[in-house]
């Protein structure tokens, strides 16, 4: 399992919320649904997030074995 409860604590540490993620990085609000709740998505979605936070995918996300 992922977890991407990195990413909403970035989120609030920089002062934005998923609307403005959305908007900033021009991923769906269906892409960011799907990571809320844990499904799969594409890395290209992964890429834009990085890009807009300047992170690397370790910032944002971690496995969490079952």
């Amino acid at each position: 399992m992922v977890s991407y409860n990195k990413l909403w604590k970035l989120l609030i540490d920089k002062g934005l919320n998923k609307k403005e993620l959305i908007t900033l990085s021009g991923v769906s609000s269906s892409s960011i649904a799907k990571m809320t709740k844990g499904q799969n998505f594409t890395t290209d979605v992964l890429c834009k997030i990085c890009a807009v936070l300047e992170c690397d995918f370790k910032d944002i996300m971690e496995f969490q074995p079952k």
